[in-house]
């Protein structure tokens, strides 16, 4: 096998001595593992199972905690569409009454996104408990408040560390404001409340 090697070789003007091959085999060992993709295999595989199943969509929700009092906001399942709130301190909400319930939190909502504070099903279904304006801007950085309301008979006890809201990300346009002497006509024209139907 040697002397087939070596008499290829020389036929190529190349001397060979009985090193050269070792050389040759190294040379072309460290070619080849240079365009194997064993590479790309390896930092795949390196990845953890939680950076692969996260969505790279680039969406980031930051938030800051003010006081120690706030609690980290929490998702009930992995398709949940909005962060529970946690009430910082504990309030009475009278029969008809409201209450601004403050998480200690401040966030920082992805661009071309507000937060709309919307209220929990469980505290609307059992304990008459409404959410009222709801609006956390793109460039809002103070406490995110909650505004309860009350529309039970009963005096509602909010504790501190309670769900008292969620938060979900909607997207956002910002419109420049153009003002016309006529808009133009519609099937429907001014018909509303309630003119589409009896309900």
């Amino acid at each position: 096998m040697f002397a087939v090697y070596s008499r290829c070789c020389s036929s190529l003007g190349t001397f060979i001595n009985r090193r050269t091959p070792h050389r040759l085999w190294r040379a072309w060992s460290s070619h080849t593992h240079e365009k194997m993709p064993c590479s790309d295999v390896t930092e795949a595989a390196a990845v953890s199972p939680a950076k692969r199943s996260r969505p790279d969509h680039g969406f980031v929700l930051k938030f800051a905690k003010l006081t120690e009092n706030a609690t980290t906001p929490s998702r009930g399942s992995s398709k949940a569409a909005g962060y529970d709130l946690y009430s910082a301190y504990d309030y009475s909400i009278g029969p008809m009454d409201k209450a601004i319930v403050k998480t200690d939190i401040q966030i920082a909502v992805p661009p071309g996104f507000y937060g709309r504070v919307a209220p929990r099903s469980g505290l609307a279904a059992k304990h008459f408990i409404d959410v009222g304006a709801g609006v956390v801007d793109e460039d809002y950085r103070g406490n995110v408040g909650v505004v309860l309301f009350n529309f039970s008979k009963e005096t509602f006890e909010v504790k501190k560390g309670d769900r008292v809201a969620q938060l979900v990300c909607e997207k956002i346009c910002y419109p420049d404001l153009v003002e016309l002497e006529t808009l133009d006509e519609t099937e429907r024209g001014s018909g509303g409340f309630g003119s589409t139907g009896r309900n």
